[in-house]
């Protein structure tokens, strides 16, 4: 069990803000941090990992991180973290990447088999795609067998595709060497796919703390259903109106008329509904 209570004076997206948290997270959960940029989700991450000071107490297994002034160091945390900048070492291999960490080959060997990357095992970073690195950045977090991985929004960076596939990689990896993973993620389908809990952070303090169904999905069996998204444009065709919405990573085209599109500014969050619900898959 990990036992979180602390407190840190940031400075966010709407100026000076206190980090306020107290939490419990139960050993092997895959635990998600959504919110607003700003909202303290790294911070959080960073003050667990002992990267940043604050007050209060964290214990991990009646383990004492911290208390007082007391701070055990991050080497002696038993935790993996896993950054958006892969932080790979530029002039040594895949292999000796991992190896750095801790000199277990045949667990370097593993990991990069179970990752899909043993055939790269001999390739430079620069030679890597950023999907590649990101495997092998989440390989090297697992090398001393953490107790807890830390992910600070890994796959922010990857196309649609390669995220896919890596947060099956990461599912699997999480459950076959038994991690709690706490993973900031601002990907709501990301979070569904991996996180079995999602704490929701607003101004430095969780105000949501559910299942991802219960954080994301805002309808009722088969009512209807109701998508958020950004307006990007409005086109006119004859005397009706198209509005382009962004929901996620797809365009989106809704009929309107005119008053509807009058009513509206380009750029503004709206929201995609549907009165019958009667969709289709292909």
């Amino acid at each position: 069990m990990i036992n979180i209570n602390i407190k840190k004076v940031l400075f966010g997206s709407l100026g000076k803000m206190d980090l306020d948290v107290e939490v419990n997270i139960k050993e092997h959960s895959f635990v998600a941090l959504a919110g607003e940029s700003g909202s303290g989700k790294t911070s959080l991450l960073r003050v667990l990992a002992g990267l940043e000071e604050a007050e209060g107490k964290i214990s991990v297994n009646e383990e004492i991180w911290l208390e007082g002034k007391k701070s055990l160091p991050t080497q002696k945390r038993g935790i993996g973290f896993v950054f958006q900048d892969y932080a790979l070492f530029p002039n040594m291999s895949v292999q000796k990447n991992l190896l750095f960490v801790k000199k277990d080959k045949a667990l370097a060997m593993k990991l990069l088999e179970m990752t899909d990357m043993l055939s790269l095992k001999d390739r430079l970073p620069a030679s890597l795609s950023g999907g590649q690195k990101q495997r092998v950045a989440l390989c090297r977090a697992l090398m001393n067998r953490p107790s807890i991985l830390l992910m600070d929004e890994p796959l922010s960076a990857l196309d649609p595709s390669m995220r896919t596939k890596l947060q099956h990689d990461i599912l699997k990896l999480h459950k076959e060497f038994g991690t709690t993973t706490i993973m900031v993620s601002h990907d709501p389908s990301e979070i569904y796919r991996l996180a079995d809990r999602v704490l929701k952070l607003e101004q430095g303090k969780i105000v949501q703390d559910s299942n991802a169904k219960e954080a994301f999905l805002k309808t009722k069996g088969s009512q209807k259903f109701s998508l958020q998204g950004e307006l990007l444009d409005i086109v006119q065709a004859d005397i009706l109106y198209i509005a382009i919405v962004a929901i996620g990573q797809q365009l989106v085209e809704v009929v309107l008329d005119e008053k509807e599109a009058k009513s509206l500014t380009i750029g503004q969050s709206v929201q995609v509904n549907t009165k019958a619900f009667a969709p289709s898959l292909s």
